[in-house]
């Protein structure tokens, strides 16, 4: 789903005013355009003429197919994967074209025929690509049994496979190349290059027997126990692609809007209240979208522009959606879909007890990034929406049924249900719930209405009921289209990760039959010199730098492969610990300068300086930073541990949290000093670290800001005037005006915290 697509279905009635019309051509060109430009899996074609009911007749043809091998399961794991990479990667290089200045031109059948204005369809090359992996992975289903026959073991493979192979590795890295970019076709590269050419690496320890190519691409293409067919698109073609569709039919109803509406009700009166809700909402919203960046276009749309009303700066509305819906990617039970490859990689854990163990996890991101804005709104004196402004209870008491399938899904992995039967069930009862939607708004409603003499409330108004009633034939058509609307978006928004998995296959098969793993893990514990802390540091920054540009579930399949092997092969940090502690810092790539993709794209709706919105969102979600480190040394946080054990580790992380997150923004009981905020950052990285003395001494430094602050506001008090001291009394988060709109200077900080406007005029003054 795009994010115009996404902004289009927003209808608002309580906060409009503060925000650009829904629907408006202009919005949503604006969205789609920032979104095409920082998230390569936009860039697909639009203008296809007649070719647009070819591909939409295969992308609904390619989602029943995976529905009905849901039910049935017709075919082997390697068959279905086959069917599954045949048609992903043909639908890529009919929907994909092959430079973004095509895309620009039209993306039709040459560049001459764009720049003539001829330049609806498909490039002939493209279709006879299509054809070609079609072919390719095709041959792969029928030949099943010869290719797994012992003959193949003994023998080797023929030339006609070895033909077959190549170029269906190679379709495979140009259709990743189109659909999801350039960074992990380089990697797949770079990890191709060394299984060729390892017999030829002199340094100690780094080199390997090597490899030639029919082997290699008999390992990537032609076996199912690893490569392109190997466990990130097994995974891919059962589990992630029916969340995927679950998650777009579940958009379908309009529940993103729904989020947004319950989050600023919640939150919205309180100071700061727009980024808090934008902090819960984009969360939300992020952990059915299964894009970072996407979902900063989509909800930042809607956001980014209320955050700015209420008094936020540019750059820190753009930091705070970005923040928000990269953590969306960490939320369970979904994970931005690697949730199924991580339960599938860890063995001594199933599903369900993932999701319940990165709860903990993710909720202290987000708690992290909702105390951040929390003191960012106080020390600025930011006011929250007035009740008028805030949609009204009986709205969302109207829409709470879109909560169902979301109650459904997560009641069945609860209750032990496989991931995939519990998908299912998610995906009737959506699908189930927009068609009963439509019939009431569209049909039943207006009737009801019309028979009465009543008039429509602005409740009903906002939950999309007509004023005058359709005709059957109409409704069912109309039904008609939004089920295959629903089926070409399941296939479409699937294209990327796809190409994803197979790709990071070919990373992950590399890395395990060259034995490269083991000796990354060798090399950066000697680099470290053993030193644990620092052996995490080192593994952080390998995971960001992997991360950059790849989305979730490639990212976490290649962060996987070569760092998580580091921490449990060479220390004991045990298996589920070590991969979300790669998982979450593949993720924060996102947010990370200088390719914070996510927090680039929330700066381009913003209007703002794109490398300080980066900069900001790593403040802000700087609780997500070191996260990871904590429940690294301190399992209790994963649950491995005792009740007692998991109350001290969360009481010292929460504090530690809030004395962290106050001194970065400069305020806690009111504005703070330098001395002040350095006893509060460094209070609060102590307390954080798990170990006692430290925290004990984390706590003393925290106490002590506390005092001096207590003693300042005091004496502030005393004097009487009316100055920064009586301004600054230790508050609430108190609701509708709780402070004011004046933002007053702070020597400590100004050109971080206060708009190029007021740094210039105030440094006129001087």
């Amino acid at each position: 789903m795009t994010a115009a697509a996404a902004a289009a279905d927003q209808p608002r009635a309580s906060v409009s005013d503060q925000t650009p019309t829904p629907g408006a051509s202009a919005e949503d060109e604006q969205a789609d355009e920032l979104l095409r430009e920082h998230d390569i899996s936009s860039r697909y074609r639009t203008d296809l003429g007649w070719w647009g009911w070819l591909i939409g007749a295969l992308a609904v043809a390619f989602t029943l197919y995976h529905l009905y091998a849901a039910f049935y399961r017709p075919y082997n794991v390697w068959m279905h994967a086959s069917l599954h990479v045949a048609g992903g990667t043909s639908l890529i290089f009919l929907l994909y074209p092959a430079s973004k200045r095509l895309l620009r031109l039209g993306g039709g059948s040459s560049a001459l025929n764009a720049l003539t204005g001829r330049h609806r369809g498909v490039a002939w090359y493209d279709v006879v690509l299509a054809a070609a992996a079609i072919g390719c992975n095709l041959y792969i289903f029928f030949n099943y049994q010869y290719l797994v026959s012992p003959r193949v073991n003994l023998v080797g493979h023929e030339t006609l496979d070895i033909v077959v192979a190549t170029v269906g590795l190679l379709l495979v890295l140009e259709a990743t190349r189109r659909c999801v970019g350039l960074p992990i076709v380089i990697v797949a590269g770079v990890a191709i290059a060394y299984a060729l050419f390892g017999d030829r690496i002199t340094a100690s320890g780094w080199g390997h027997r090597g490899q030639d190519w029919s082997e290699l691409v008999g390992n990537m293409f032609l076996s199912s126990g690893g490569g392109i067919f190997g466990t990130p698109i097994q995974v891919s073609s059962t589990f992630i692609f029916l969340f995927l569709f679950f998650a777009v039919v579940l958009m379908r109803t309009n529940i993103g809007q729904f989020f947004n509406d319950l989050a600023f009700r919640a939150a919205g009166r309180f100071a700061g209240g727009p980024a808090k809700a934008a902090v819960a909402a984009s969360g939300l919203q992020g952990m059915i979208s299964g894009s970072s960046v996407a979902n900063t276009v989509a909800s930042g749309s809607f956001t980014i522009p209320i955050m700015k009303k209420a008094g936020f700066k540019p750059h820190i509305a753009a930091a705070t959606e970005a923040t928000a819906s990269t953590g969306g990617q960490m939320m369970p039970p979904i994970m931005g879909a690697a949730a199924f490859i991580m339960a599938q990689n860890i063995t001594d854990i199933d599903y369900n007890d993932l999701i319940i163990i990165a709860i903990i996890p993710s909720g202290l991101y987000f708690l992290g990034a909702f105390l951040s804005v929390h003191f960012e709104a106080k020390r600025n004196r930011l006011k929250g929406l007035a009740g008028s402004e805030l949609p009204s209870y009986k709205s969302l008491f109207l829409r709470i049924d879109m909560l169902l399938p979301l109650v459904v899904i997560i009641g069945s992995l609860l209750s032990g249900t496989s991931a995939m039967r519990a998908a299912l069930f998610g995906i009737g009862t959506a699908l189930g719930l927009s068609l009963v939607r439509a019939i009431i708004t569209q049909f039943l409603m207006p009737r009801l209405i019309a028979h009465r003499g009543v008039e429509v409330s602005d409740a009903a108004i906002e939950a999309g009921t007509r004023t005058k009633p359709v005709g059957t034939l109409t409704l069912v058509v109309g039904l008609v289209q939004v089920v295959v609307a629903m089926l070409v978006g399941g296939a479409r928004t699937a294209l990327p990760v796809i190409a994803a998995c197979a790709t990071a296959g070919i990373v992950a098969g590399t890395v395990t039959t060259t034995g490269l793993g083991g000796q990354l893990g060798r090399g950066l514990v000697d680099l470290a010199g053993g030193n644990f802390i620092l052996v995490l540091f080192f593994v952080m920054i390998a995971c960001i730098v992997l991360g950059m540009g790849l989305p979730t579930t490639a990212n976490y399949v290649v962060t996987a492969t070569v760092a998580a092997p580091i921490l449990y092969q060479n220390f004991d940090v045990p298996l589920v610990a070590a991969h979300l502690f790669v998982f979450f810092f593949g993720i924060l790539a996102d947010i990370t300068p200088p390719v914070c993709l996510a927090a680039y794209a929330g700066a381009g709706i913003a209007r703002a300086n794109p490398l300080r919105a980066g900069v900001a969102a790593l403040r802000i979600a700087v609780a997500g930073f070191l996260i990871p480190y904590v429940f690294v040394l301190q399992p209790a946080l994963l649950l491995e541990g005792s009740i007692t054990e998991l109350f001290e580790a969360l009481t010292t992380v929460i504090v530690g949290m809030i004395a962290l997150a106050s001194g970065l923004a400069g305020h806690l009981l009111i504005r703070a000093n330098v001395l002040e905020r350095v006893l509060l950052i460094a209070g609060g990285l102590a307390l954080i670290y798990p170990e006692l003395v430290i925290s004990v001494a984390g706590m003393v430094a925290m106490a002590l800001a506390v005092v001096l602050q207590l003693l300042r506001w005091r004496a502030g008090r005393g004097i009487g005037t009316s100055g920064e001291a009586d301004a600054d009394s230790p508050d609430l988060d108190t609701p509708e005006g709780g402070g004011s709109d004046e933002e007053v200077p702070d020597e400590n900080d100004w050109d971080e915290d206060f708009p190029d406007d007021v740094v210039a005029g105030a440094t006129a003054d001087r």
